[in-house]
């Protein structure tokens, strides 16, 4: 394997221009070390570690300065060790003597792939597979993790969409503000706009309208619920289901059509967890 492969590469005049070009990439650290030094041997095994769990962002580039002397002298080195953080052949920061795992950490954190864009990156891919209710769980997990990040807001609105959870993405997308409102942002948003006209069925306003004339009608909101819930809108069905319940817990079908619905939300679902909660405190 080339040193170009391996995210460990030991350092000589030779090949330091190439190592350095290595910067336009990853994140080089240039790690100024000796054999005779305790320090070093205990600041090794922990660069190695870390560049290790992330071979695609770091390159560890160990500079023996027992024998590349010359090569310590050009990058200024005083005492050992050092560690030289190198981006775009430019240093961006660095540190004397050792630091422990999590103070490296915190300093290449800038650097290094977050846990949410793991989960998006894994969406992603469920996405283009068209398996939008593996997809959903992942994005309401990451969003969780960075609740400010507007394109995750839009990930998991588009998603919803597609899953016909249209409140959740009418929310969602009501939280990202005027500066954040991108091509992304309307063309999500034409997307739910298009879903709730098609959701509003000619048999659901029309049971609409009796259920107006006659609200405490448990036969019409069941029914109006399945209608709802045959649009996916889910939210809308559960809460009318819901108020039947509050009512009568054995009425008709209503409790094993609630179950249903429940059932069918992708896991992580926001409303499928509300829903739940509350069936939950009216039963016991």
């Amino acid at each position: 394997m080339s040193n170009r492969l391996n995210p460990i590469v030991a350092v000589t005049m030779m090949n330091a221009r190439e190592v350095l070009d290595r910067s336009t990439q990853q994140l080089v650290l240039f790690q100024f070390w000796s054999a005779r030094s305790a320090a070093c041997q205990q600041l090794s095994p922990i660069l190695e570690k870390i560049v290790q769990q992330y071979p695609e962002q770091l390159c560890l580039a160990k500079v023996d300065c027992d024998q590349e002397q010359d090569l310590a002298i050009q990058f200024g080195v005083q005492s050992l060790p050092t560690v030289m953080m190198i981006k775009e052949g430019r240093p961006v920061d660095g540190f004397a003597g050792v630091e422990s795992e999590q103070q490296i950490l915190q300093r290449l954190a800038a650097y290094l792939p977050k846990p949410e864009d793991d989960l998006i990156a894994k969406a992603q891919l469920a996405l283009t597979a068209g398996k939008a209710v593996e997809a959903y769980p992942l994005l309401a997990e990451a969003l969780a993790l960075a609740p400010s990040r507007v394109d995750i807001k839009l990930w998991l609105a588009d998603t919803a969409v597609v899953l016909g959870q249209l409140s959740q993405a009418e929310k969602l997308l009501a939280d990202i503000g005027l500066a954040d409102q991108d091509a992304q942002f309307k063309a999500v948003l034409a997307k739910l706009e298009l879903a709730q006209q098609a959701t509003n069925t000619p048999e659901i306003q029309a049971l609409e309208v009796q259920l107006a004339a006659a609200p405490s009608d448990n036969l019409l909101k069941e029914q109006l619920a399945v209608q709802y819930q045959a649009v996916l809108r889910s939210e809308d069905a559960l809460a009318l289901l819901l108020q039947i319940l509050q009512h009568d817990l054995n009425f008709g079908q209503s409790k094993k059509i609630y179950l249903d619905i429940l059932a069918a939300l992708p896991k992580g679902d926001a409303v499928a967890l509300q829903y739940r909660r509350k069936l939950y405190a009216l039963l016991y």
